[in-house]
């Protein structure tokens, strides 16, 4: 059988909860790379471009804003971010890429104005770095493979900026992450998926009710991607009871316990997985962990570190952490982190128990941001 042919992924189909999708600044950042290179390669002016996503089974189409040709022989292309319905810092702002051959046979990620660079460890791309992902250098790669369809690669350097992009990261979260000039180029899927907004919450209830609607043992809640594959792989949860409540923690509670009344059921475990940097935030009373509604989660987990006894230098270096995989990173070789990081999810289970009275349990499993168990799964896995 062949494979099944790439096809447009459609942004004028809403979402599960009725919002527009959006384009991530990493789509955005790889359509304008590959709009300069085609003009820089081929010679060819776009209007739009397709943007090859993880998803083998998409791609994107962009339209391009502008694209000329500069003094020093690089070629610049612009395009207008979209978030679709999320509230999104970025929205409306111009993405753009300024490509230039450098002839060492390699590509290269530069930081161009407007786009920031990684200055402290923890994050996603080392000290440095410009603050460009992994999956956007993936998708621009990709982009660089497309256009030159085979032909040799005599090494592209690809500097990828945001006009007014400065001032744009001082409304979110860069400036205490240590990325210093700029935006950071993000995304996962090339999607925006719209999670971070009220009709996200009643979308969540209905996903929740679909999950208890068989009576089921467990359920699992995950704010994001991270800890899927333990649920299926190592749970056996199916899909559908595995509820993505993004930063709605406190409500999602709320309508389990409140579906399990009108049922007049009990379930027997509530599993939350997830990465400590949203799921610490609960040590601190925090019940929406959205960056806007909460402040970040090193403070909690350093008490915690100190409590348990560890050195206090270390626990002052873990509360300086610019960010929780940070903190991840500074234990990784500790021989108390197991421990440590059992103590915290054995915490914040206790501390969402009280929200539902009709679960028999709630069990929290922590995983660092590239899937490593950190607390009970890794004793599990071993």
């Amino acid at each position: 059988m062949s494979a099944p042919l790439r096809r447009p992924f459609d942004l004028a189909t809403p979402a599960p909860n009725g919002l527009r999708r959006g384009r991530t600044t990493g789509s955005c950042a790889t359509a304008a790379v590959k709009a300069a290179l085609l003009m820089l390669v081929r010679d060819q002016r776009a209007d739009e471009v397709e943007v090859s996503l993880p998803d083998p089974d998409y791609y994107l189409e962009v339209p391009i804003q502008h694209v000329e040709r500069l003094a020093s022989g690089a070629v610049r292309a612009e395009v207008l971010k979209y978030g679709g319905d999320d509230p999104d810092n970025t929205d409306g702002a111009t993405i753009f890429a300024e490509v230039a051959v450098n002839d060492t046979g390699a590509v290269r990620f530069l930081a161009a104005e407007g786009v920031g660079t990684v200055t402290q460890p923890g994050l996603r791309v080392p000290p440095g770095e410009p603050a460009i992902n992994p999956v956007p250098r993936q998708m621009m790669q990709w982009a660089v493979n497309e256009v030159l369809a085979g032909s040799a690669n005599p090494g592209f350097d690809l500097a990828v900026g945001c006009v007014d992009g400065e001032k744009i990261a001082k409304r979110t979260f860069n400036p205490m992450l240590g990325i210093v000039g700029g935006i950071s180029i993000l995304g996962t899927s090339g999607i925006v998926e719209p999670m971070s907004l009220a009709a996200w919450m009643a979308s969540i209830e209905v996903y929740i009710r679909v999950a208890l609607g068989e009576r089921p043992d467990a359920i699992a809640f995950t704010p994001g991607k991270i800890g899927r594959g333990y649920a299926a792989d190592t749970l056996g949860l199916p899909k559908k009871e595995v509820v993505q409540i993004a930063n709605f923690v406190g409500v999602s509670l709320d309508y389990t316990q409140a579906t399990l009344e009108e049922q007049q059921a009990r379930l027997g475990t509530l599993w939350v997985l997830g990465h400590p940097g949203k799921i610490a935030k609960l040590l601190d009373g925090v019940w929406d962990t959205h960056s806007s509604k909460s402040g970040m989660a090193m403070g909690s987990v350093a008490a915690v570190a100190a409590e348990l006894g560890f050195d206090a230098g270390l626990a002052a270096q873990i509360e300086k952490a610019n960010t929780v995989e940070n903190v991840v990173q500074i234990l990784r070789n500790e021989p108390g982190a197991q421990a440590f990081w059992i103590d915290i999810e054995r915490r914040v289970a206790a501390l969402m128990q009280p929200k539902v009275p009709r679960v028999d349990r709630v069990a929290v499993r922590l995983f660092s941001m590239d899937g490593t168990p950190l607390g009970e799964a890794a004793g599990e896995a071993a």
